[in-house]
Parts: structure tokens; sequence; C-alpha cells
């Protein structure tokens, strides 16, 4: 008995049905949305501030409440990482994600619900598997288990009334444990902090299993991979997965692994779907494998609006909801989540490429659209740069990914050259394998309006 088709037809047909709707009745799904979130959070701090008891349309929320970034929320997390509750989302907040810093902060800290977990980012996780296996009726995915690569926890960040770690290493921390029977490595070591000591155990625990599926970022997974065909002597991973036919990726472009992913795993079976599942929310993911856009994901705990990437930064931007924006044209995203972020750029850039249903392309950051002197950019085509230095049987020792340069600022490109030099010097006698350092003009991330 194919137990995947038993699963599929029982539990993941009937959410295809829902995604469905997608098509025809975004804006409904998206007011939807708003009128939940507004409500649920009509009594908090937030919500009292700036009167939701009385907020009835769209209109209402746009006018009331004023674009965030981190700098303005910033007091309110520092509140809440001192226990003060019920401050912009009704539930105990007692999780922070640990992200990527702003120009004046090192790391950002950005608040998780338990409503934020099961109906964002457990759903988006869900919803994946719906696709993939929408896409692959004969699956047999659920007949091993998925591995999972994961971050792990900040201890040193923690304090009596806060836990801090990487989105992953959240969801990994708080996942149903029944999950933990289709998934490895285990918690324990899942959540290690020192790498090679991690990759190594999960080597050891994962290579006698029959794992199906990978899910994580293509650069730390394609370190994993090229450690455990080292150990093993295999030429590739199907030799030693023989039944693996998808890794769900993302966090950064996959366009300059695809072609070692083809070395490594050369099974004309295998398939790639893209997601992006960042610490604010998960908000796509790929429903066509011959299309590098994703499916935006419209009924979850996230209400969206846009800003016209010209409009950034002004001082009264124009902002678009959902069924507002126009093909082609790049913008800021703003959310506003179950989480308690209102109104909240993120600081990602997307373009649509289809609005039946809504399909977009992830195209930057608003950061990289302004260069050093306040200069636009927007017109800049973008090179990202990737590299991974390997030691000896496998193990990192410098890892530098996704460095963004544009072709306006050769002192870039020859800064970046200098630093792989000297990379390269200080690991002579530890590093024998300089496995990539590829330059590339995206496909997939192209900066261009």
């Amino acid at each position: 008995m194919n137990i995947t088709k038993f699963l599929n037809k029982v539990y993941f047909t009937p959410r295809l049905k829902e995604i469905e709707l997608y098509t025809d009745h975004a804006s409904e799904l998206q007011a939807g949305v708003l009128r939940r979130l507004v409500r649920m959070a009509a009594n908090t701090e937030w919500g009292k501030k700036y009167d939701y008891a009385s907020i009835r349309t769209y209109e209402d929320f746009k006018k009331r409440l004023p674009i965030q970034t981190y700098e303005e929320i910033k007091p309110y997390v520092a509140r809440l990482r001192t226990g003060e509750q019920n401050l912009l989302w009704p539930s105990e907040i007692r999780w922070f994600a640990k992200s990527s810093g702003t120009t004046n902060d090192k790391s950002k800290f950005l608040p998780v619900s338990k409503e934020s977990l099961q109906d964002t980012h457990y759903q988006g996780g869900k919803d994946a598997v719906s696709i993939y296996l929408g896409i692959n009726p004969e699956s047999r995915f659920f007949s091993g288990k998925g591995l999972i690569l994961g971050g792990s926890h900040s201890p040193n960040l923690n304090s009596n009334h806060s836990l801090v770690g990487d989105l992953s290493a959240i969801l990994i921390q708080n996942v149903n444990p029944l999950i933990n029977f289709i998934r490895v490595p285990s918690k324990k070591i899942a959540l290690m902090s020192e790498w090679e000591t991690k990759i190594e155990a999960i080597a050891n625990s994962t290579i006698p299993v029959n794992v199906t599926s990978l899910s994580g970022v293509p650069s730390w997974m394609l370190v994993l991979i090229k450690h455990i065909l080292e150990k093993t002597g295999k030429q590739s991973l199907e030799e030693v997965w023989p039944n693996l036919e998808v890794f769900f990726h993302g966090g950064v472009a996959f366009t300059p692994y695809r072609e070692q992913y083809r070395q490594v795993i050369k099974s004309s079976k295998m398939h790639y779907i893209e997601t992006y599942n960042a610490s604010e929310g998960y908000f796509g993911t790929q429903n066509d494998p011959n299309d590098p856009a994703m499916l935006l994901m419209i009924d979850y705990g996230i209400f969206y609006e846009f800003i016209p990437l010209e409009d950034v930064g002004k001082e009264n931007p124009r902002i678009c909801c959902l069924e507002e924006v126009e093909l082609n044209k790049n913008y800021a995203m703003v959310i506003s989540t179950s989480a308690g972020l209102w109104r909240y750029m993120i600081g990602d850039t997307v373009k649509f490429t289809g609005n039946h249903p809504y399909k977009f392309v992830i195209t930057g950051r608003t950061k990289h659209f302004i260069n050093a002197f306040g200069i636009s950019v927007i017109h800049r085509p973008r090179l990202t740069c990737d590299f991974i230095i390997y030691g000896k049987k496998g193990q990192c020792h410098f890892l530098l990914v996704s460095l963004d340069l544009f072709l306006f600022c050769p002192l870039a490109l020859l800064l970046l050259l200098c630093v792989s030099f000297v990379f390269s010097s200080l690991t002579t006698n530890s590093c024998t394998d300089l496995v990539s350092f590829c330059f590339f003009s995206s496909g997939t991330f192209p900066l261009t309006t």
C-alpha cells in the first residue's frame, strides 16, 4: 500500500481545493485575514492606541496606522523580552526569531506567537507538501523520512522571559511531537550550535535512514551532502538514499547551486521546490516546477500591502493592497501578522508575474537599491557571489554566502577578490577544496524595474 497516496487523498488534496480559491477570491481572503487580525488585537496596547475596535475597512486601517520598520517596533520588542505581554498581540510572546541586522542593530529580534507558528509557518510547510504531492501524484514521500537542516538557539541572548533562536530552530523546538517520527535528525542533533560537530552527527545518524526529502538552505545543505558523499565514498546522493525525491529550499537564491546539485544528485526524478519562509512569516511556495515564481499564500495570518519601489523612503508613499498591484513592477513588501507586526516593512522587494493567482519573484532588498552615496541604482542588474570553502573531510571552516555586488561598483568586486585570496591563504594547510566561487547574473532575482 502506498501510504503517501492515502495521506494525500485524506489530508492534502482537500487543502489544494482551498488553495484553488486563491485564483478568483484573493481580495475576499485577504479582507478576511485583516478583519481577523484587527479583531484579535483590539484589546492589546497597540490595538487601543490605534482604536482597532472602530476599524471597519481597509481604508480605516490604512489611514490610521503608519508604516513601521524595526526601529519603530524595537521599544515594544524590548518590553516583550522583559516579560510584558499584550502589547502587540494578545497571546503570550516568549520566542523571538533572530534575524539579520538593520543599519543600527547587529540583530533583529522578531516576535513569534503560537498563532504565527500554527497559521503561518507550519501551515506553509504543510502546504508545500500539499502542492508537491499535487504536482507529483505518484510520489512516495511518506515512505521514508525528511531530513531538515536548520539553525540553533542563541542561549546567550535568552532572558528569564524570552527565548531566542534562528527561525528554523524555533520551528524544530515547537513542532508537534508526532512530526519527529517522520523527520531526521533528532531534535538534540538538529539544535546543536557547533557546526562541524553538528554536520558529523547528522551524517552519522541519517546515512542509514531511508531519506525521501530534504529541507534547508541550499548552501548549508550542499556542505552536508558533500560531507556525506566523502564519508560514504559514494559518487551521488541517490546511492546513499535511493528514494530521495525532493528538496524544499529557501533562504538564498538557488541559481548558483543548481549545477552543483546536478553533480551530487544525478537522478532525473529529483524535484526542487522553492519556498519563502522568513523570520517575519511564510510568504510563498513554488507551485510549478517550470516557473520560478512562487504562489503568494494569502489565507495565512498575514495581510499584505506593497509600496512601489520608487516611493520607498518618501514621507507619503503610495501604498497598494494586493488587488492594486501591477505586474512586472518592483514593490517593497509590507505585512501585518498574527505575531504582532503591524504594517511592517520587511525590507524585501518582490515583483508580481501573475495575478490569477498572485505569483511573484523576489527581486532583492530595499537597501540594495540605494548605493553608499544615496544614488538610486534601481535600473542596475545585480551580481550575486556565493562561495564556500571546505576543509578536509568536508569540514566547513569558512562560509560566506550571498554577497551582493553591483555592476557599477568595481571596488566591491576587487574587495571581494581580496577577501577570497586572504581566506585561501589562511586556510592553505587545512582547506584543500575550494568548491565554489561563482558569479552569476540571476534570472530569478534581477534587480530591474
